[in-house]
């Protein structure tokens, strides 16, 4: 039995990724009913959004404390959003909280390496609600649908 037809026996649903210019896997996702394109970062322990779409992905934010870090830049002023809905091919989690930073040092770090810009980065916090398998092979991620 194939790992695409076990995982759809066991309630999981089979998202297509494609991979950049800079060996990331990237792929779309609607926050609150609007399409973005995201980085998929296993080591981001947040998901995470650029501050600059908080409107643009209809996001009510507030001041945090949490300071982000990487690809370069450490100690960021963030901006936090709660209970917003992400859906990720056809699994959906509508609770979902979203830290919000300037990614415009990540875009160019993509945008230097001819690939393209994102609006934010899905990091373990989902991986972890969705019980994340990555198919690195067949460049898929699976994530189990809630009941």
């Amino acid at each position: 039995m194939s790992l695409k037809k076990f995982l759809k026996a066991k309630n999981y649903v089979r998202i297509p990724l494609s991979f950049t210019e800079t060996n990331h896997f990237a792929l779309a996702a609607e926050i609150n009913g609007i399409t973005g394109r995201f980085i998929l970062d296993t080591g981001a322990s947040n998901t995470c959004l650029g501050i600059a779409k908080a409107e643009y992905f209809k996001l009510i934010s507030e001041e945090s404390d949490i300071k982000a870090a990487g690809a370069g830049s450490t100690d960021m002023e963030t901006l936090k959003s709660t209970k917003n809905t992400i859906v990720i091919g056809k699994w959906t989690y509508k609770k979902q909280d979203f830290v919000l930073f300037d990614m415009s040092h990540v875009n160019q770090a993509l945008l230097n390496h001819n690939a393209l810009p994102v609006d934010g980065i899905i990091g373990a916090d989902i991986l972890k609600k969705g019980r994340a398998i990555i198919d690195y092979d067949k460049k898929c991620l699976y994530l189990k649908k809630r009941k």
